[in-house]
């Protein structure tokens, strides 16, 4: 039977660091399920789901953490259950800007949460126009909606909700 493991790898950005930890996941007869990178300044993360037979799995946990003892880098590991493709479906991006304000980002994502939409990507800037005006605020996510979603009910509620905090934005799906 197979199982799965998902593996969290932190640190410096190395040329060698990926072809590292791929190699060290083939060489315990593992295999890559899905995986999500980024470059952060100078530092690097990498998050996988990783498959295989019992023992395949037990080889896998010890052999990360020496490869990247040797790269200095850090990882986490958890065993994890029966891994589902996340649906591409129903991907949206959502963009929005104007005046920053603490809670931003909490009253969009609790907004998304009571209609069961994900974050996948989020990306958010500040920029100080000059120094007698208020910050503005500059967001995009990329979202993954449920298939039952009334996608003109939502956008409305959306509208709503960046007026209340005088923000502008759009939703833009990705068929």
């Amino acid at each position: 039977m197979k199982q799965q493991l998902i593996i969290t790898i932190l640190g410096a950005n190395k040329v060698t660091m990926l072809s590292t930890i791929t190699d060290v996941v083939s060489e315990t007869n593992c295999n890559i399920l899905d995986s999500r990178q980024a470059v952060y300044g100078q530092d690097f993360s990498l998050t996988m789901i990783v498959e295989g037979t019992q023992s395949a799995i037990a080889r896998v946990e010890v052999a990360i953490p020496l490869a990247c003892q040797q790269l200095d880098l850090l990882s986490m590991m958890k065993r994890t259950k029966r891994h589902a493709k996340q649906n591409l479906e129903h991907l949206a991006d959502v963009t929005f800007s104007g005046v920053d304000a603490v809670g931003v980002i909490k009253e969009v994502t609790q907004f998304f949460s009571t209609f069961c939409v994900t974050v996948s990507a989020l990306r958010l800037k500040t920029l100080q126009t000059s120094p007698d005006e208020p910050d503005e605020v500059k967001c995009k996510m990329v979202v993954s909606m449920p298939h039952d979603i009334d996608i003109g009910d939502f956008e409305k509620k959306f509208e709503v909700l960046l007026q209340q905090l005088d923000l502008h934005g759009a939703i833009k799906q990705n068929h």
